[in-house]
C-alpha cells in the first residue's frame, strides 16, 4: 500500500469526525481548503498541502484543552512521501495564524470561536521578533495562503470534489 492509499484510508476511518467545534467534518474541511486553493490557481503541491494540512488531527490522540501539535505530526507524516513543497506549508500553517494575528489588523476578528480557542492553546499571537523570524522562513508565503484557505474552509454543504478525485494529484507529487 502506498502513501496515497494510506491517506485515503485515514480519511475514510477518521475523516467523518467533526472538525473541532466547527460545522464541518475533517474531510469536508480538507476538501474545501483544497477547492479554495484550486480556485486561486495554486500550484499542485500547495493544493495537496491544503488538502492535507490537518492530517495530523487524524493521526493525533485528542486531548481536550491541549494543543495536539497536529501541524508537526502532519509534517512528520508527509515529508518523506511528498517532500518540503507539501510538508512545509502544513508544518507552518499554525505559525502562520499566529503571525497573521500579530501583523494584520482585523485578522484576529475573522477567526471562528474555535480557531480563537486553538490560537490560545498554540501560544497566541507572535511577538514582533517571532513575526519577523517567521516571515523570513522558507515556505512562509505558502503557509500564509494555506492559512487563509483554512480559515474559510468551514462552510457546511459547500460544493467540492470528492477525496478520490485528488488521488492522481497526490500520486504525481510522491517522491
Amino acid at each position: 500500500m502506498d502513501q496515497v492509499e494510506r491517506v485515503m484510508e485515514l480519511f475514510a476511518a477518521r475523516g467523518t469526525a467533526q472538525y473541532g467545534r466547527e460545522a464541518v467534518s475533517q474531510t469536508e474541511h480538507a476538501l474545501q481548503a483544497a477547492a479554495l486553493a484550486e480556485a486561486e490557481g495554486a500550484a499542485p503541491p500547495l493544493v495537496a498541502a491544503a488538502l492535507l494540512h490537518d492530517i495530523g488531527h487524524l493521526l493525533a490522540k485528542r486531548v481536550e484543552n491541549q494543543d495536539d501539535r497536529h501541524e508537526e505530526i502532519g509534517w512528520g507524516y508527509l515529508k518523506q512521501a511528498f517532500g518540503p513543497s507539501v510538508a512545509e506549508p502544513v508544518r507552518l500553517h499554525v505559525p502562520a495564524k499566529r503571525y497573521l494575528c500579530a501583523v494584520e489588523p482585523g485578522y484576529f476578528d475573522i477567526l471562528s470561536p474555535a480557531s480563537v480557542r486553538s490560537l490560545e492553546l498554540q501560544g497566541g499571537r507572535f511577538t514582533a521578533r517571532d513575526a519577523s523570524s517567521f516571515q523570513a522562513t522558507a515556505h512562509a508565503d505558502e503557509a500564509i495562503r494555506l492559512r487563509r484557505w483554512d480559515d474559510r474552509a468551514k462552510t457546511r454543504g459547500a460544493p467540492t470534489k470528492q477525496l478520490a478525485d485528488y488521488a492522481g494529484l497526490l500520486r504525481a507529487l510522491m517522491r
